[in-house]
């Protein structure tokens, strides 16, 4: 437990007070929490929204935030377009903020414990079936170019080479981008086909993949040196300015390749529901898919369940004669 720090002298000014604060539990998030990049990012705009809210209701020090300052602010929140989802984060990442706030000496008791909890709206995510899926995993042809630069055809090849390992994992092994992103050499163990992801809270997991993702990661260790700088370190993929490959230009590459192969357009995100969701329609168990994940609970895990029942639904509407 971290210990308890005095706050901020009342000579201090206001704002200067609070962005200490929020600073300092940045780092908490960050350092002691271990939560992902963005999961800080989306926390501290919540609660620098908050900070303003009371600035607002002209109380100037957090130990002035209370439960009506809390309702107000969700009130708010919801009447300015926030959605069940987005309420339900806020609701959490005040209640994070409180509880460090006493922790830390900056409020004199949580007001966060009486807050009730936001019902987030069951929301069945978008999949491809099977065959789509299939379909979006078929590398493009390369067309070469008879009077094209050799090594600019070196670097493309080496790039679609690496799109497709990245494509593989995403759906092969269902982990999410980030930690796609964060994978290092060293994590793939090609003889046991397991990969060792990082995921949220930094909790590590071992993840099988099958022969396609082995294919891709053995024509792509060859050709990595086309790309890969001595910045980019141990890392497995590598994006063309020869670093480490980044979140969006993986995004970008799965958007790029769905419009390619004529299937819906998704987001590596939707690439994890599907592969979850093709998982459990084959008989998969939910505990089994819940450590492939890396979720924290089964009820996560359980939504897959609905996305199979409702397509289940769907074609017994179609098919059914008495549907």
């Amino acid at each position: 437990m971290e210990s308890p720090t005095r706050p901020a002298p009342a000579s201090v000014p206001r704002a200067a007070r609070h962005e200490a604060a929020l600073q300092a539990y940045r780092e908490h998030l960050t350092t002691v929490a271990g939560l992902s990049p963005n999961t800080v990012r989306a926390y501290l705009s919540d609660v620098r929204d908050l900070v303003d809210h009371l600035e607002r209701m002209h109380r100037p020090d957090l130990a002035e935030l209370d439960l009506t300052a809390l309702r107000s602010w969700l009130a708010r929140r919801r009447t300015c377009g926030a959605g069940p989802a987005t309420l339900a984060r806020s609701a959490s990442a005040a209640r994070r903020f409180c509880g460090w706030a006493v922790a830390t000496g900056r409020m004199p008791g949580d007001p966060s414990a009486s807050l009730g909890t936001v019902r987030r709206g069951r929301h069945l995510p978008d999949v491809l079936t099977a065959g789509q899926a299939a379909q979006l995993l078929v590398p493009p042809v390369a067309v070469p170019d008879p009077e094209g630069d050799p090594r600019a055809e070196a670097r493309a090849r080496a790039v679609e080479a690496r799109n497709q390992v990245a494509l593989e994992l995403l759906y092969g092994c269902g982990i999410r981008v980030a930690e796609l992103c964060g994978l290092d050499r060293r994590d793939v163990d090609g003889d046991r086909r397991t990969v060792r992801v990082l995921g949220k809270g930094r909790k590590e997991r071992v993840v099988p993949f099958g022969a396609p993702a082995a294919r891709a990661l053995a024509q792509w260790a060859p050709v990595r040196q086309e790309l890969a700088l001595p910045a980019a370190g141990d890392a497995l993929l590598v994006g063309v300015r020869g670093r480490r490959l980044d979140v969006r230009t993986a995004r970008e590459l799965v958007h790029r390749r769905a419009l390619a192969a004529g299937v819906p357009d998704l987001s590596p995100h939707g690439l994890r529901h599907s592969a979850a969701t093709h998982l459990v329609a084959a008989g998969a168990d939910l505990r089994s898919v819940q450590e492939l994940l890396g979720h924290a609970t089964l009820a996560t895990t359980q939504l897959y369940t609905h996305v199979t029942a409702e397509r289940l639904r769907q074609t017994y509407q179609l098919a059914h004669p008495r549907a």
